[in-house]
């Protein structure tokens, strides 16, 4: 197997991984709307997330030195060429997956 290919889909995926992404696909976001979009998510596995996303630079975080400070989360340009694969896997499940 090509261990680039094996490394991204270790990547994108990991649980909630693809969620986050599918998320910020929309544009940027803050931490409470994220939760929003994905209430199943704990606070501590969304936090992590965002952590290796950021470390991996496919996100990245943009504080605003507002009254209270305002943080926001975006992808990078390499999260955001993630966006074909994304909507490639949205079009899949729209076809093939059934819905429960």
């Amino acid at each position: 197997m090509c261990p680039k290919y094996e490394a991204s889909i270790d990547i994108i995926g990991k649980k909630w991984t693809g969620l986050i992404i599918r998320v910020l696909l929309d544009g940027p976001k803050r931490f409470k709307d994220m939760k929003e979009q994905i209430p199943n998510m704990s606070d501590k596995m969304l936090t992590d997330r965002i952590k290796e996303l950021e470390a991996l630079d496919i996100i990245v975080r943009n504080v605003y030195p507002e009254t209270p400070v305002r943080i926001e989360y975006a992808l990078t340009p390499k999260g955001q060429d993630l966006r074909v694969v994304i909507e490639a896997i949205q079009n899949w499940g729209e076809r093939w997956m059934l819905t429960p």
